[in-house]
C-alpha cells in the first residue's frame, strides 16, 4: 500500500491518539504509524550523524515535532523517536544524550524540565490477547513543569509527573507521581517531600 492509499491526516492521527482510541493491526492508522516513523527515521539520521550548533537543532527538533520548539530549548544527541509527531515541548527544557521517546499516545514536557541520559518514555500498550498482540493502546505522559527525570529511568504509557519532582537515576514509573517529590526506585515510589518557595 502507498502513501496515496493511507487516508489518514495528521490531524486524525492526533485525534485518534489524544482519545486513546484502540490502533488495530493491519488498519490504515497503523500504517500511518509506519509512514511516521520513517519520517522520523530520516530526521532522527540527521539530527545524529553531525554536529549541529543549538539552534540547528530547535529546528530539526521543529521539523521532527512539526510544531515550533523554542529557542531556549536545548538537546544532547544522538536522540531516538519512532513517530515525533505527538511530542510537546516546553521553554527552557533540557534533554540530555541517548533518550528514546515512543511518543504516538502523547508526550508533553512541561518548562523547565531536565530530561537525564538514557530516558525512556513510552506511550504504547500492545493488546495483552496473543490473537490481538499486534493491537496497541496509546496512553499519553504528562511531565509537569522544572521536573527533573534522572538517567537511565523508564516511564511507561499514562504516567503522570508532577510540578518540581526528582524521579531517581534508574527508576522505572509505573504509577503517576505528584507534584514537590523526590521519587525513585523500581517500581518507583515516594521518597521524600520538596520544600518550595512561595511565588
Amino acid at each position: 500500500m502507498n502513501d496515496n492509499e493511507i487516508n489518514i491526516t495528521i490531524d486524525e492521527f492526533y485525534k485518534h491518539m489524544n482519545e486513546g482510541k484502540i490502533v488495530e493491526g493491519g488498519t490504515n492508522m497503523c500504517l500511518y504509524f509506519d509512514k511516521l516513523s520513517q519520517e522520523a527515521l530520516k530526521i532522527t539520521t540527521q539530527l545524529n550523524n553531525k554536529y549541529h550548533e543549538p539552534l540547528e537543532i530547535v529546528e530539526i527538533f521543529s521539523k521532527l515535532t512539526g510544531k515550533e520548539v523554542d529557542k531556549s530549548f536545548r538537546l544532547f544527541p544522538p536522540f531516538y523517536t519512532d513517530c515525533g509527531k505527538n511530542i510537546m515541548i516546553g521553554k527552557n527544557v533540557f534533554i540530555n544524550a541517548n533518550c528514546m521517546f515512543q511518543d504516538q499516545g502523547g508526550i508533553t514536557i512541561g518548562d523547565g524540565c531536565f530530561i537525564g541520559h538514557n530516558v525512556i518514555i513510552t506511550t504504547l500498550n500492545h493488546a495483552f490477547e496473543p490473537s490481538k498482540r499486534q493491537s496497541m493502546q496509546p496512553k499519553a505522559v504528562k511531565i509537569g513543569k522544572n521536573v527533573w527525570i534522572g538517567a537511565n529511568v523508564t516511564i511507561v504509557p499514562g504516567i503522570t509527573i508532577g510540578d518540581n519532582s526528582i524521579i531517581g537515576a534508574g527508576s522505572v514509573v509505573v504509577k503517576s507521581i505528584p507534584s514537590n517529590v523526590v521519587a525513585c526506585g523500581n517500581p518507583c515510589i515516594v521518597k521524600k517531600y520538596i520544600e518550595c518557595e512561595e511565588n
